[in-house]
């Protein structure tokens, strides 16, 4: 009998009510060209999780229902404020079509790959209009699974992908489709009732639109630069204590236009901002404690690299539109 996953009422297990930065939650969502798929999983609290007790499941074109082909077994573990990346297991450098390898840079992001056949699991083959979950369970048993974390919405088919505009299904611009979406520095949880009348792509994330280019055809790849750490305000408590004595580092506004504020970094001897790419495009040596930034840069993803005298460095992600 088939295993179903329905979109109202077959998670009776589920919790509804997640405490804030106390369960793992899905923190970036890659939609590539081709296999250039992976999902990135952030761990908010002070131990290390296990993650053999926890799948992926995949929703395809508004599917409301689920069995053991559409979900996948994580496996490895999650140290405290860390993420795991995994990425589509397509690593055959001969292969063409939906065999294509995926790029180097986003295999070397990879803590661990999965689905190498699609007949066997195709949980990591989503598009841009797929509802992907992250749940707490076994492949075995998809019906008695806890929900921890969904992007997207179950049993909702927007087209190519979910858009800026309301209704989110056809309206504004596409911005799941071919982007990297990345959770909000403000969201501690994940979203663990998914009854909900429709999803707003931009309200828990940023949509990042495509920056790498395939040589040879002329495409919009992907991007996967921020791939391997997480921006969460979860981070201010420290696994061990909290720094009372250290001010949070600020980045005012964010999003932005080229013009911000970097605040509290009078601990810290540079700062350096770099692209997407990890290029270098703007230095300050010697900051005082509050830094005003007019960046003449085109829009996209930022790092704001914040390096003291011992070595050590504080990042903050800026996004300038």
């Amino acid at each position: 009998m088939k295993q179903q996953l329905l979109f109202v009422t077959a998670m009776s297990s589920m919790s509804l009510f997640a405490q804030d930065c106390n369960e793992l939650f899905i923190s970036e969502y890659v939609e590539g060209w081709y296999t250039n798929k992976a999902l990135e999983i952030y761990n908010p609290t002070n131990t290390t999780i296990n993650l053999s007790e926890y799948m992926v499941i995949r929703y395809s074109n508004g599917s409301s229902s689920a069995d053991a082909t559409n979900a996948i077994q994580l496996t490895g573990s999650i140290g405290p404020k860390e993420v795991h990346v995994g990425v589509l297991d397509k690593q055959d450098p001969l292969g063409t079509g939906v065999e294509a390898p995926v790029w180097d840079e986003l295999a070397d992001k990879a803590d661990a790959f999965y689905c190498p056949v699609y007949d066997v699991t195709n949980a990591f083959y989503w598009n841009g209009n797929d509802a992907v979950v992250l749940a707490k369970g076994t492949v075995n048993n998809i019906g008695g699974a806890v929900l921890v974390d969904v992007f997207g919405k179950i049993g909702e088919d927007p087209g190519v992908g979910w858009s800026s505009a309301f209704p989110y299904t056809g309206a504004g611009d596409i911005v799941t489709e071919d982007h990297s979406m990345i959770r909000k520095p403000g969201i501690l949880k994940g979203v663990t009732n998914p009854v909900i009348s429709f999803f707003d792509p931009l309200l828990q994330w940023d949509s990042i639109p495509p920056v790498v280019i395939d040589d040879l055809t002329g495409f919009l790849v992907g991007n996967w630069s921020s791939l391997g750490e997480h921006d969460c305000d979860c981070n201010s408590l420290s696994v061990e204590t909290i720094e009372d004595s250290k001010p949070e580092v600020t980045v005012f506004p964010n999003p932005s236009n080229g013009n911000f504020v970097i605040g509290n970094v009078g601990d810290f001897d540079r700062i350096e901002i770099r692209n997407s790419l990890g290029q270098l495009v703007h230095k300050i040596e010697q900051p005082t404690n509050i830094v005003n930034v007019s960046l003449d840069a085109r829009k996209g993803v930022y790092f704001v690299n914040l390096l003291d005298s011992t070595g050590g460095q504080t990042t903050r992600r800026l996004i300038i539109k």
